[in-house]
């Protein structure tokens, strides 16, 4: 799990159908992206790795084991 870059955010906002400019893609950058730094320890050491999707296969193979 890495920062998002503006170029990220940007194709995200569109995708999302919301409208976003070079300058209000690079704050949402810089707002969110100590939120990433300090995952970024753990990112990969969770069973179902920051993602909550997968939780549910997560917990099932414990369940199994």
């Amino acid at each position: 799990m890495t920062r998002p870059t503006t170029r990220e955010i940007m194709a995200a906002a569109q995708v999302a159908g919301v409208p976003v400019d070079d300058e209000i893609a690079t704050r949402i950058s810089n707002s969110i992206g100590p939120a990433f730094d300090g995952f970024a320890a753990i990112a990969g050491t969770l069973p179902f790795d920051l993602e909550p999707a997968l939780y549910v296969v997560a917990q099932n193979a414990k369940v199994s084991k």
